[in-house]
Order: C-alpha cells, then sequence, then structure tokens
C-alpha cells in the first residue's frame, strides 16, 4: 500500500525505524493462554449493551489462536443467572463465566469486583495452566496485574481505548480508571496497540515503554466482508434505490450519530440515513431520545431508519448496500467498522481522530474529516454521491488495501509475541 504507511502485516518494519519491537521469530515455548474480557462477552451480538468492536477482536483472535494449535480460555465475569459455567466454542477454545459481584452490577460499578473476578479465575484449573495472559481493556488488564502477581505470569494488554485519550475529545473518564491504567501500563510485560497511532498516545500520555510496545493490527474475516452487488444488498434489505449513507455502532456520545444526522440535514431531499446498532452505556438511552427528538426538529422523520444491532456477518449485507459509510466518532482506537466497510467495497467519510487515520487514506479510500461540523461531513459525502466514477474508484481501492488485513495474520504476530515475553524475565510492577 505505498505511500500511506502500514499497520498491518509490515507494520513491524514501520515501527521498528521509531524505536518500538520489530517483528521477531516464534518459537513452540508457549501453548496455553488466559484471555481476560472482564466486562463484555465475545459471545455476545456487537452493538448491544457495551458490545462492539472489542467483542469481534476477543471472539476472533482468540478463534484463529486456537485454530493455531493453542489451548485458549477466555475469561468473563457472569452478567446472568442463566449463563453456564463453560462454553466450549470450538477445540482449543473455551469461555468460562467467572462470578464477581451481583450479575446485573452496573458497569460503573465493575471496579468493585475487579479483585473477586481476579481470584475467581485464578482458581481455575485452565488459568493456572496459562503461560501468558492477555487482559483487554482497563479493568481486564488490572485484574491481569493480579493475577501476574498470583501466578507469576507474563501479563500482556491491549486496552482498546484509553481514559486520557478520551478526556482529550470531551468524554472524561472516572479518575481511577487513568490512575488503573497508569498502573498497569507500567506493570505489563508487552502492550498490544492497533496502530502508530495508539502507541504515540501510549508513550506521550502514558510514558510507556516504548520497547514493550507492539502493533497487533486487527483484522477483517474477508469470508463475510467482501464486495458484492450493492443492487442485490438493497434487494435483500427491502432498501429502495436513494442513495444510502450507513452508520453502524453503539449509540452513544463518542460515536457522533448526532453528528451524521446534521450532516443528512445539508445533503439532498432523497438522501437516506441508515443507522445500525442499539443504545450503549448509561448515556445511551438519553442519546438516543436526543438524536430522535433532533431527527424530528430537522424535519428527518421519514429519512433515517432504525436497524437493531444485527448478527455481525450480517452487516456485510448493510455495507455492500451503502452508498458511503459514515463514521464520525469523537475518538477510536482502531475503528473496526472502517476496515470492515471498506473490505465490502463502500467508500468510507470517517472523523480524522486515533486508528481512522491509519485506515482511512484521505481521498483514495475516502475521506477523513478534520472537524466536528456536519458541513465537511456533507460536502465530501455529496462529493460522492454525486460522481459514480469516484466512488467505484475509492470502494476498489478500499476492500484492495483492506485485504491486507486478517484474523489469521494478527493472531501470528500475537502468537510470536506471546513467545517472547514467556522467553524473559517479568517486568517488575511498582
Amino acid at each position: 500500500m505505498g505511500g500511506f504507511g502500514s499497520d498491518a502485516a509490515d507494520v513491524d518494519a514501520v515501527i521498528d525505524s521509531d524505536g518500538l519491537r520489530s517483528d521477531r521469530l516464534g518459537s513452540d515455548a508457549m501453548r496455553s493462554v488466559s484471555v481476560l474480557s472482564m466486562h463484555t462477552s465475545p459471545l455476545t451480538q456487537p452493538g448491544t449493551g457495551d458490545s462492539g468492536g472489542m467483542n469481534v477482536y476477543v471472539r476472533e483472535l482468540s478463534t484463529s489462536l486456537a485454530q493455531r494449535g493453542l489451548d485458549v480460555t477466555v475469561y468473563v465475569r457472569r452478567d446472568s443467572a442463566d449463563l453456564v459455567d463453560r462454553v466450549a466454542v470450538e477445540p482449543g477454545l473455551q469461555v468460562v463465566h467467572i462470578d464477581a459481584g451481583p450479575v446485573e452490577l452496573p458497569k460503573e460499578r465493575l471496579p468493585d469486583v475487579i479483585e473477586e473476578f481476579a481470584r475467581g479465575v485464578a482458581a481455575d484449573g485452565a488459568a493456572q495452566r496459562s503461560d501468558v495472559i492477555h487482559a483487554n481493556y482497563w479493568l481486564s488488564a488490572e485484574a491481569g496485574r493480579q493475577l501476574k502477581d498470583m501466578l507469576d505470569i507474563p501479563l500482556v494488554s491491549t486496552f482498546h481505548t484509553l481514559a486520557r485519550v478520551k478526556a482529550q475529545f470531551g468524554d472524561p473518564e472516572p479518575h481511577l480508571r487513568e490512575q488503573v491504567e497508569f498502573e498497569v501500563i507500567n506493570c505489563c510485560d508487552a502492550i498490544c496497540v492497533s496502530n502508530r497511532v495508539e502507541a504515540d498516545q501510549l508513550i506521550r500520555l502514558y510514558h510507556a515503554d516504548a520497547t514493550r510496545i507492539d502493533v497487533v493490527a486487527p483484522g477483517v474475516d474477508h469470508a463475510f466482508f467482501s464486495p458484492g452487488d450493492r443492487a442485490g444488498a438493497r434487494a435483500a434489505l427491502g432498501m429502495g434505490s436513494d442513495p444510502t449513507l450507513l452508520f453502524v455502532g453503539r449509540i452513544q456520545p463518542l460515536k457522533g450519530l448526532d453528528l451524521a444526522v446534521a450532516a443528512l440535514a445539508e445533503l439532498p431531499e432523497d438522501v437516506r440515513l441508515v443507522a445500525v446498532g442499539g443504545p450503549s452505556g448509561a448515556e445511551g438511552p438519553a442519546e438516543l431520545a436526543k438524536i430522535r427528538n433532533m431527527i424530528d426538529q430537522l424535519g428527518l422523520s421519514n429519512r433515517v431508519s432504525f436497524v437493531p444491532p444485527q448478527p455481525h456477518h450480517l452487516l456485510s449485507t448493510y455495507y455492500r448496500a451503502a452508498d458511503v459509510v459514515v463514521v464520525p466518532s469523537r475518538s477510536e482506537s482502531f475503528g473496526l467498522v472502517a476496515l470492515e466497510a471498506a473490505a465490502c467495497g463502500a467508500p468510507v467519510v470517517a472523523a480524522e481522530v486515533g486508528g481512522l487515520r491509519s485506515l482511512v487514506h484521505d481521498g483514495y479510500t475516502g475521506y477523513l474529516i478534520d472537524s466536528r461540523d456536519p458541513i465537511d461531513y456533507a460536502k465530501r459525502i455529496e462529493q460522492i454521491l454525486s460522481d459514480t466514477e469516484l466512488a467505484g474508484a475509492l470502494g476498489r481501492q478500499g476492500a484492495a488495501d483492506a485485504r491486507r488485513y486478517s484474523w489469521p495474520a494478527a493472531a501470528d504476530q500475537l502468537h510470536r509475541l506471546f513467545d517472547e515475553v514467556c522467553s524473559r524475565s517479568l517486568v517488575t510492577c511498582c
């Protein structure tokens, strides 16, 4: 992908020149990994509750690692009384539900039960046999720090989002989260990031050790997410022929659906917006109510359709049906929606933030918008809608670029990283 940088299979060659760890050969040293996903399960459908791109990340990477011969156990806090203790997903991969606090404990209370969760994991035989811990999100990372001490095995963390980054974009998190992230970052034997942008944020905002940061770009399942016939996709979804914008994601302030609606108001009256997803987090219901009120006030009721969260693989049909996919997030560590949309041949108009800067190549696979002004979004969207040759070129180039990203490649990189941390002395936690 000459000229645009790289965050997929060849990313380590780029990163090495800036002082981060270069790619390395793996070994057969490690065999078992405990994956921590305390607050959200890979078995839960993305787009519901707190389930989103991280669920896809944990599920797909765990599956690919298991297919490479590793024994993978994903530990999740039990949040429903009817969940069985262990779910055998496929050979080499199981999900274990750990009791930690009341099942209906709200997310903001989860820090209170981190230690209980960690002790529950430590008591499980699969964890006791593990060679490495892979923690996802700050809650799991703190549980992983405790498990590292209990089990004397290395800790690899993927934070997905960071409190200090979110605060920069108007989404402040509790001070406790920021404090925990800072402490855990200095205790990790390795930290996985999705791209160079996230690595720079860790170094700049948390003073992370660059030699312990590894870029492992997430992937896309090309068996599902690939170009296809737009008319056929629209027929399958019962959609008409009007120009269509697509938003996919949880409905919460961070994801910026309100900005997509405001941009729609600046576009010709035949343009429609389809929003796939549901309210998420404590602010989700209020955000949805605010957006519905906004739609009514702007007279857009007949131009906006809400679609409930869909099984992940079915999103490919929505991407193929769209003329433009809009990703107006206020911050985004990676931006899986943008990658999956591109893989399906849909042009993307996205916020110029975080990992979206490495996924959307301005003027080549879509457009990046460095403002929160809906008029700026509308101008680029209309440019694509009014020029079929441009739209086709952006879609083709996006699909070709997305081929560089795959879950098997990400799993290979992660496996090599696990091998390395298992072969060296543990980082001393302060």
